[in-house]
């Protein structure tokens, strides 16, 4: 029997669907063509925010022959966090922080804004930010701009609410597919943390959008777009991107350990999250405007690199080096402590980054730290640490273990991984859930005011997405959205 509360709940669901089935029906060029285009402007926003970020970063580090070290980075970092600043002051000020709990309140109906501009700006600012020498990662922006293009999309489709939702959720998974090249992650990413549970129809249609995605990025790849380019090769075929080429051995009794490493990993990651919630709690309460903030923030971090081994200036050197474990027990332990300390900074202050590659690095820092103190005591530990660390942190911190799994999965492309960086997910996840309820972005979320000056208005979390119909135009429902207009 349905229980009388869950009742509505079950009526909301069944009407999203038959929404959504009409639509399909009646509309399935434009439904079809809508997804494609979602899934081409995500690989494509990806690329231009990845190559961007890259030339950036790559004429500060050429600037460091220009004079002293110390003023180079820290006016670097300065200048890129103002600038970044206001722009999202000036023009979009939802295009703050991370981008993923924007989307995930866009979700629950709490009138956050999105659009196109919202997307630009993110892309600019964040390549300002990132570029400049904050240590954040692509992936949080790629969700709110793909998710911005799917309801622009929808919303020129004049769809129903059911399938602006899910425009909206599926082009955040197509983001995440474009940065890792993880069309599998995305697909859970979606499901786990933006949708929480969906349909099989639904789920299709999720999952055939983030493979088109991948297949775009792809295809830009063979044009010889992009820094990491897809290659035919001789035998005419398509070679998987892999970042790292590893060598995995696997025991039945690694899988022990790294259940238990997944477990002291989550620790860490618990005491990752409240740092970065106190420190947002602490910078919320400055009378700064937000380009005050990411200079002086922006300053720090420079300030910091250029005080630190010379390894620390190039952030993605640093990531490459720790997947591929080519780093000793001092250098591993430093880059958790630095990562730990900078990304909570960034982030606290709202920068424009996201959070999934740093904490990705900082996991398997700790799971080289793992290894070389197990090895010191005398005990073969598992090779896989590293992968499973990264796995281990990203769930702990996000809810999210399957997504943990396939983003880690995509770097190497190692099917073998799968299993001990499962065990170590599964560690984590039951310890956290010890620790704390909710994920990371769920707590942010709590601490997202109701409204600000960019007039997000409050509306009820958890009002389900009911298709609405139109006035007097048929039953295509009515798409405009007070709650969403720019």
């Amino acid at each position: 029997m349905i229980s009388k509360a869950g009742a509505p709940l079950q009526r909301a669901e069944w009407l999203q669907l038959r929404a959504i089935r009409q639509l399909l029906g009646q509309r399935r060029v434009a439904v079809v063509l809508s997804l494609a285009l979602t899934g081409l402007a995500a690989a494509t926003a990806v690329l231009v925010f990845t190559l961007g970020i890259d030339a950036l970063g790559s004429w500060r580090i050429r600037l460091l022959d220009q004079g002293p070290t110390w003023l180079v980075l820290t006016a670097f970092g300065a200048g890129g966090g103002l600038l970044a600043g206001v722009l999202i002051q000036a023009l979009a000020p939802a295009a703050a922080g991370s981008g993923i709990t924007q989307v995930m309140l866009f979700l629950r109906r709490r009138g956050v804004p999105i659009g196109l501009r919202i997307a630009l700006v993110k892309l600019v600012a964040g390549i300002l930010t990132i570029g400049s020498g904050f240590p954040l990662g692509p992936s949080g922006p790629a969700i709110q701009m793909g998710s911005s293009v799917g309801w622009s999309l929808a919303r020129l489709l004049k769809a129903p609410q059911s399938f602006v939702r899910l425009l909206v959720a599926a082009g955040g998974g197509a983001g995440i597919t474009a940065v890792f090249s993880a069309p599998i992650g995305g697909f859970f990413y979606t499901v786990e943390a933006l949708l929480q549970g969906v349909k099989p129809m639904v789920m299709l249609i999720v999952l055939g959008l983030t493979f088109w995605t991948d297949i775009c990025a792809d295809l830009m790849g063979l044009a010889g777009l992009g820094v990491d380019s897809t290659r035919l090769i001789a035998s005419g075929e398509l070679q998987l991107k892999r970042t790292l080429y590893v060598y995995v051995q696997v025991v039945p009794v690694d899988l022990i350990l790294l259940f238990c490493l997944g477990g002291l990993v989550a620790l860490v990651a618990e005491g990752y999250c409240r740092f970065l919630l106190a420190l947002q709690g602490l910078c919320s309460r400055w009378r700064l405007t937000l380009a005050l903030k990411l200079a002086l923030a922006g300053a720090l971090l420079g300030l910091l690199d250029a005080f630190l081994p010379d390894a620390f200036v190039n952030d993605a050197g640093v990531r490459l080096a720790v997947a591929s474990g080519d780093i000793d027990l001092a250098m591993a332990l430093s880059v958790a402590v630095v990562l730990f300390l900078t990304t909570g900074l960034a982030a606290a202050v709202g920068a424009p980054g996201g959070l999934f590659a740093p904490m990705l690095t900082l996991g398997g820092a700790l799971g080289l730290v793992a290894v070389e103190l197990v090895e010191l005591a005398g005990i073969q530990a598992p090779n896989t640490a590293v992968f499973a660390g990264m796995g281990a942190f990203l769930t702990a911190t996000a809810r999210t273990p399957i997504t943990a799994l396939f983003l880690v999965f995509a770097l190497s492309k190692q099917w073998l991984l799968l299993k001990p960086v499962l065990s170590a997910c599964l560690g984590s996840i039951l310890v956290a859930r010890q620790l704390a309820r909710d994920s990371l972005f769920e707590r942010l979320i709590r601490l997202t005011p109701s409204s600000d000056g960019a007039g997000w208005m409050p509306a009820p979390a958890l009002v389900p997405l009911r298709p609405r119909l139109s006035r007097g135009k048929g039953t295509g429902g009515d798409h405009r959205n007070p709650s969403t207009a720019e």
